[in-house]
């Protein structure tokens, strides 16, 4: 086998893939002729003389190249290749079948077999050299690949550490966030008011509220915020402190009145105020819509300003609807927003329902809204279900209606019930 000079540079630098070679042959002058080549070319050569005792070999140091021998006493080169090929390994290993069969059936069977390459004997230097810069392509390109694989693996691996902080952290946040409407129901006395609050993610940006107003007065409000997720929930929690029920000298609703007790600016006021806040003291893209209601309870006298907001459902005794509002500019948008409000009278037996658009807008599978008339036919069906069972049916609807569980929008609403006159009265 004719030979030329290569140095053991050169080859370190086209074989960095490749370093421990095996040749197997049963033939000692084959396997010295080819291992010299090698050891002068820079590798590390193990021999073996059976395929048996190159498995062996194979199990305590794999090696990353094989060259093998075809035909051999006892176990075959194609027999170990397939042996070769089910040891347990971290990487892979480059197989060269040495044969002087050259038929494309015998060809196939190799390949099939696991063999990565042929060499027809007596083996050539030249091309076994270029057999071997060939396979040393491919073992770096796969290695590179299982480096990348792990540091991918690595780093998913960190990524999922980060997401479970971060989803614990926003369970917390939406635990922080709910306990903003820690009062679902109130009995009022004549009336009654419950709340909805359902976020799309873990957190949100709807909010709903009420606080005391003196003794038979109410303030209610439904507010959604631009966007979704964490900073809009931000947003929701700055919000419930401008009309806190527990701190109502912090409440811009709230005003203390000459005797020391609260009493409530008109709703359109205190949405105006609410505008200046949001454009001088805060630094933000995000915008909100809001229904803010002042609610007399002793007269039924509701007073309603709307900021972009849906419009507040009435539902009289008799099942009638109708919508109230006079729409608005959202919050946050214009400096010199002014917004209307609209005064109405509500009887014993009729309820008052503010709600987001995630109601009215909640879509079916076909992308159809509810929208209002949607709304409506739901209350008129329920008209004589109340309270919390009331917004537990609405939410069991809405989820029939859009086919899934989870909405792509916030949900929320208040519902404000004067109670029905006494039998007799």
């Amino acid at each position: 086998m004719g030979e030329s000079v290569e140095t053991i540079e050169d080859i370190e630098n086209s074989a960095q893939a490749i370093r421990r070679i095996l040749v197997v042959d049963d033939s000692r002058v084959q396997r010295k002729i080819v291992s010299a080549s090698l050891r002068r070319w820079g590798f590390s050569v193990t021999e073996a003389d059976s395929a048996a005792n190159a498995l062996e070999s194979c199990r305590t140091e794999p090696p990353d190249l094989v060259l093998s021998d075809w035909m051999m006493p006892g176990m075959t080169g194609l027999e170990f290749c397939r042996e070769f090929r089910a040891l347990p390994r971290e990487d892979y290993g480059y197989f060269i079948l040495l044969t002087s069969k050259s038929e494309k059936e015998e060809i196939a069977r190799g390949l099939d077999a696991g063999a990565d390459d042929f060499l027809t004997k007596p083996v050539n230097a030249a091309e076994l050299r270029a057999r071997i810069k060939a396979g040393d392509r491919i073992l770096r390109m796969e290695r590179e690949l299982i480096d990348k694989n792990r540091l991918i693996a690595s780093t998913l691996g960190e990524l999922q550490k980060l997401y479970d902080s971060l989803d614990s952290d926003l369970i917390e946040a939406r635990k922080l966030q709910q306990s903003l409407v820690s009062d679902r129901y109130r009995d009022l006395g004549v009336a009654e008011a419950s709340l909805l609050l359902r976020s799309s993610g873990h957190v949100g940006g709807d909010l709903v509220g009420m606080f005391p107003v003196g003794q038979s007065r109410i303030g209610l409000y439904g507010i959604d915020v631009s966007g979704h997720g964490i900073s809009s929930a931000l947003m929701t929690a700055r919000l419930a402190g401008y009309l806190s029920a527990n701190a109502p000298d912090q409440n811009v609703s709230l005003f203390r009145t000459a005797e020391g007790a609260y009493g409530m600016r008109p709703p359109a006021d205190t949405i105006a105020a609410l505008n200046r806040l949001i454009l001088d003291e805060m630094d933000t893209e995000h915008y909100f819509t809001m229904v803010l209601a002042d609610v007399d309870l002793a007269r039924g006298e509701v007073i309603l300003a709307q900021a972009g907001h849906p419009h507040p459902a009435v539902q009289r005794r008799n099942g009638k609807i109708c919508m109230v509002g006079r729409g608005g500019l959202p919050v946050g948008l214009l400096r010199d927003a002014e917004y209307d409000q609209v005064k109405f009278h509500m009887a014993p037996g009729e309820r008052l329902l503010i709600h987001s658009d995630g109601i009215v807008e909640c879509a079916d599978t076909q992308g159809r809204l509810l929208g209002d008339d949607g709304l409506e036919t739901i209350m008129r069906d329920m008209r004589h279900t109340h309270g919390p069972a009331f917004l537990e049916a609405l939410i069991w609807t809405l989820t029939e209606y859009a086919g899934v569980e989870d909405f792509k929008d916030d949900v929320s609403a208040v519902l404000l019930e004067f109670k029905p006159p006494l039998a007799g009265h």
